[in-house]
């Protein structure tokens, strides 16, 4: 009789057999919230009732998840626990780059990311792999002046990681995180890329009581992909969107088989809305 609170998009990313709104058609009671904060606002009006937060993003959203355990921890909180399925991005990246099927010249690097990790996570970039990265933000002037500095490293032969978004990110990021506070790394499972050590974040042994896998140890099922999809090879960059079988057929923002056409961020979906 738990209520399962999450973001929005979740609500409509496909699992191996159902997705939470299948389920929530099927009377669970699974509510949209705009922030791990407001779960806990769910968690103080129902103290009958246990309430999970579906905890899922990278360095952007894991802070409000590691603020939101520590706030439930300090109040006391009984009835609230989190499903922690967060993920970093650099650990991913050099996997991608070791990736002898890519042909990549150089990354404008995400600026909501690195407002949280700052620069020096990126630096092996260009130590180990010799290509250029430039942070950047969202709006056009923002992507116009990184890819001016991609540019130049290019024609100066250079590899280097340079910030084009220095009013959002500080070289070692926000030092008041808390991440490390309350998650520690571990080994999980990327979609087309497979496990990757150190690429996610599990809940701290202090924290136990608030993590629902220790909690609850629910029974989770088998993943299977969607016989067709192919999100992996389009997340790993080696085939545009259009390329899968399932693009605009059967997959579609209003029906979505994988993640990538899922969130308006998405690669199939920012695709399918342009093209």
């Amino acid at each position: 009789d738990a209520i399962i609170t999450t973001f929005g998009d979740m609500t409509r990313v496909p699992g191996s057999t159902s997705s939470l709104n299948k389920e929530k058609a099927q009377g669970r009671d699974i509510r949209v919230v705009y922030s791990p904060l407001d779960a806990l606002a769910v968690a103080k009006a129902n103290p009958d009732r246990q309430v999970i937060f579906l905890g899922v993003g990278f360095e952007t959203t894991t802070p409000l998840v590691a603020i939101a355990i520590k706030r439930a921890k300090a109040e006391g909180l009984a009835n609230f626990s989190v499903y922690a399925a967060c993920k970093n991005m650099p650990n991913a990246l050099d996997v991608l780059m070791g990736d002898p099927e890519l042909k990549v010249d150089a990354l404008i690097l995400p600026g909501h990311v690195s407002t949280i990790i700052g620069m020096e996570p990126y630096r092996f970039l260009a130590e180990k792999y010799h290509i250029p990265g430039v942070i950047a933000g969202f709006e056009p002037l923002d992507i116009l002046d990184a890819l001016l500095m991609i540019f130049r490293q290019l024609s100066e032969g250079r590899a280097d990681i340079e910030n084009a978004y220095a009013r959002g990110v500080m070289p070692h990021g926000n030092e008041v995180a808390a991440i490390d506070e309350v998650f520690e790394t571990c080994t999980v499972s990327w979609r087309g890329l497979g496990p990757i050590e150190g690429s996610g974040y599990r809940i701290r042994e202090e924290f136990a009581a608030y993590d629902a896998m220790r909690r609850f140890a629910p029974a989770v099922e088998e993943t299977r992909e969607h016989k067709g999809c192919r999100c992996g090879d389009v997340l790993r960059g080696i085939m545009t969107p259009a390329e899968c079988p399932l693009f605009r057929k059967a997959c579609s923002p209003e029906n979505p088989i994988g993640p990538c056409m899922v969130s308006s961020e998405g690669s199939c979906a920012a695709y399918y809305r342009y093209y």
